[in-house]
């Protein structure tokens, strides 16, 4: 049913006194609204797939998980060359 003129101009403006009187509320709406539209293209890719369907095209991953994940890699490559340093150098230690 589509809406009437008079009714779209005042959800705008509900929407507008929303977003200036509490920013955050709208920021936790919009993360609803992308985790819901994310899990309704994994349940169409789902179907897609069950029906022998050509299927949906994924997303690329957001910046900021790729550069969690590169950060998370870089930190456990340190965190193990330091300790293999450190054996060696106990190791050495030892041998004199």
């Amino acid at each position: 049913m589509a809406w009437s003129q008079d009714e779209e101009r005042l959800l705008a403006q509900i929407e507008r006194h929303l977003v200036d009187e509490d920013p955050r509320l709208v920021a936790r709406l919009e993360s609803f609204n992308d985790r819901v539209r994310r899990s309704e293209e994994s349940e169409r890719r789902r179907e897609a797939k069950a029906n022998g369907e050509k299927p949906v095209p994924r997303r690329r991953p957001r910046r900021s998980t790729v550069i969690i994940t590169v950060s998370w890699l870089l930190i456990a490559t340190l965190v193990a060359t330091l300790l293999v340093l450190m054996l060696r150098h106990e190791a050495a230690a030892l041998a004199f």
